[in-house]
């Protein structure tokens, strides 16, 4: 096997490193491109021609060369005709390469928006929610809908998924933003707690209860109050929050004298409350009450292309603290974090992109940067006996094919997945699918 230059393996690792990317001279002229640039630019990359003419062209608006002239660092997104003649938008930061306090060239890395062509596809930000997914979008449109009207909301989803966020969006859209919004866990706290924490007490109506207490329902009053979990409620409590939506009215716990209340109530749950009525766990009739307009908040799994939006604004937020500023994603990095299931949803991604800044190290974000669960080399998890029979699963020829791979691996996921050509995330979900991991 011949061996490759340094010039060439330095291509080669800046591309793994950071994808698609280009290096210029103090004068802003192309020195060096890696290999994928001219299939993203949709046109070969001239050695020695000015950076800004290849990607800004003739156009007015130069906001790449403007910030380099000026010495610096910048992101925007520069609109190109890709191969097939529609506009694609490729994203560009620009980093400058200094020797000592001597700026020598610049650093470009490249990445194409290919969401940028579709008319549904543009991102959207709504009270702290970003999304380019049509389905999200179509939520963000009724939640403006609903929110002009004061009647009760149901949010279902999965944990993680933002319901919380949902529910303040309602409130800050509603006529009542100018009033409080309190939320409250309703898993979080046992029955007896959980009702003074609602509806207040009364002085004495307890062991500690030393003075009164209004309860979370008249702090919100003239606002907005969201119930998680609310299916976790026990029949006591649905029973007493459903006089308080037909009354309009709260008894505090020890108390006897009702206290009118306008509150506007958003619920939230992560399982169907038909099926907890039909098991005796939720009453029917509050259901019907608090589900006047029921909103459904789709997984992270079913929403892919909000997977590196999100890891954008997570890393832009992480790296205005300043303990490390990340300005890129690695090719390998991005395969794993948009091949992940999520169950965790966009909380999960939220801590690991926290995790990510936290135990790795310079400007990119790699795949070594990431938690062992997202490679699929968590410790617990280990490869199971393989049934030798053809009939399940386990048995069929894939995971026939993954066993082995693995086997001649020594039970290395990363080198069974190279030689099976294909990531470790999918390596890792493909076991789980074929029954291979205890």
């Amino acid at each position: 096997m011949a061996k490759a230059d340094a010039a060439t393996l330095l291509g080669l690792a800046l591309e793994q490193a950071i994808g698609p990317a280009l290096v210029l001279d103090h004068d802003l002229r192309i020195v060096a491109a890696t290999g994928d640039v001219a299939g993203l630019l949709g046109s070969n990359v001239p050695i020695g021609v000015a950076a800004p003419k290849i990607l800004c062209g003739t156009s007015d608006h130069r906001p790449i060369a403007e910030a380099m002239t000026e010495g610096r660092p910048v992101s925007a997104d520069v609109p190109r005709p890709g191969r097939d003649g529609a506009m694609v938008n490729i994203q560009v930061r620009a980093v400058p390469l200094l020797d000592g306090e001597d700026r020598i060239g610049w650093l470009l890395s490249l990445s194409a928006d290919s969401w940028a062509s579709d008319q549904h596809s543009d991102a959207v930000e709504v009270h702290g929610i970003w999304t380019r997914d049509p389905s999200m979008k179509t939520l963000l449109r009724d939640v403006g809908r609903v929110a002009r009207r004061d009647v009760t909301v149901l949010v279902r989803g999965e944990t993680g998924t933002g319901k919380e966020l949902v529910a303040r969006a309602i409130h800050l859209e509603s006529p009542r933003s100018h009033g409080p919004f309190v939320a409250i866990n309703c898993a979080a706290l046992p029955p007896q707690l959980l009702e003074s924490e609602l509806f207040g007490h009364v002085r004495g109506a307890f062991t500690g209860a030393v003075k009164d207490s209004p309860g979370q329902f008249r702090v919100a009053d003239a606002g907005t109050i969201f119930l998680d979990e609310i299916g976790e409620l026990s029949l006591d409590l649905q029973a007493k929050l459903l006089r308080v939506l037909q009354e309009k009215s709260v008894i505090p716990v020890g108390g006897r004298a009702p206290v009118p209340v306008d509150v506007r109530i958003v619920s939230a749950t992560h399982r169907s409350l038909r099926e907890a009525v039909e098991a005796g766990e939720f009453r029917a009739d509050l259901m019907y009450r608090i589900r006047v307009v029921p909103l459904f908040l789709p997984p992270l799994r079913e929403r892919r292309s909000d997977i590196m939006l999100l890891v954008d604004k997570f890393i832009e937020t992480q790296s205005s603290r300043g303990e490390r500023e990340i300005r890129g994603v690695s090719p390998g990095g991005r395969l794993v974090l948009e091949g992940y299931d999520w169950p965790g949803n966009v909380r999960e991604l939220q801590n690991v992109i926290e995790y990510a800044f936290a135990m790795g190290e310079g400007p990119i974000l790699t795949e070594s940067d990431l938690p062992p669960e997202l490679l699929g080399e968590e410790p617990g998890p280990r490869l199971a006996n393989l049934p030798r029979s053809r009939g399940g699963s386990a048995g069929s020829p894939e995971a026939e094919r993954i066993a082995v791979a693995l086997e001649r691996a020594a039970g290395h996921r990363g080198r069974a997945a190279q030689s099976l050509g294909m990531s470790r995330a999918t390596l890792w979900r493909k076991m789980k699918q074929h029954g291979l991991l205890d």
